[in-house]
């Protein structure tokens, strides 16, 4: 078992990378602000891809994702539980 709770963001952040994997951590970023209300504070947007990254890296440290290539993300076998993913592309 990984090291660890995943918090509710990162359960958020993996569900995306477990249907369209392999994911980069931009095409994440993305989706996770594309899932947020629009803000008018100006780094908001900002905030979100740092966050993606941030997420992506503490998910790998749990066991929960692996790094496919230079900047993309597949789930493992204990992310897809942890999420009931009922599997990830070829």
């Amino acid at each position: 078992m990984p090291d660890g709770y995943p918090t509710a963001a990162q359960k958020e952040a993996l569900s995306p990378i477990c249907d369209h994997e392999p994911m980069p951590t931009d095409r994440l970023a993305e989706r996770l602000l594309a899932a947020r209300e629009p803000s008018t504070d100006p780094g908001h947007a900002r905030a979100i891809t740092r966050m993606a990254g941030t997420l992506a890296w503490r998910l790998q440290a749990q066991g929960f994702i692996t790094a496919n290539g230079t900047d993309a993300w597949r789930t493992t076998s204990t992310g897809r539980a942890l999420i009931a993913c009922p599997g990830a592309s070829p």
